[in-house]
């Protein structure tokens, strides 16, 4: 439980950092329109520090829930998933907030990156819905 606690304060600070980075960095570049900076701080909030609080209520009502080895997949994944999804939501909109342009190649390569990210989340439910229905069979048994 408390290693899932620590995770979502880790997501909390990071989802903090990116509301305050995007609105800072948008004012002092003078930038007034939609850009993906704006989805780093609800990603963060929500997929992070969310999900892993609901998580440390599960483990405490299903305590072999962190020992089921599709559990420990899931922490591996999703935790690389959203990384991988916010660092390219980054990336692109640093782009975007200084005007660069880029090449459709480029341009690909972020959106296919990021499309990783969400497919490692995707994948990190999974293993997550897997190891529920273990650790709850093993505590109805």
């Amino acid at each position: 439980m408390k290693k899932m606690i620590n995770t979502a304060f880790v997501y909390m600070i990071l989802g903090l950092v990116a509301g305050v980075f995007y609105r800072e960095f948008t004012k002092f570049m003078g930038f007034e329109g939609l850009t993906t900076l704006r989805a780093m701080h609800p990603h963060l909030l929500a997929l992070g520090m969310g999900m892993f609080l609901i998580l440390a209520l599960f483990v405490r009502v299903l305590p072999a829930l962190p020992s089921e080895k599709t559990f420990r997949w899931f922490y591996i994944l999703y935790n690389a998933g959203l990384v991988v999804t916010v660092v390219l939501f980054a990336v692109r909109g640093i782009f975007q907030v200084n005007g660069t342009l880029l090449s459709a190649g480029a341009s690909a390569a972020i959106s296919g990156i990021a499309g990783i990210g969400h497919m490692l989340l995707g994948i990190g439910l999974f293993c997550l819905f897997i190891a529920l229905k273990k650790a709850a069979g093993k505590a109805e048994a």
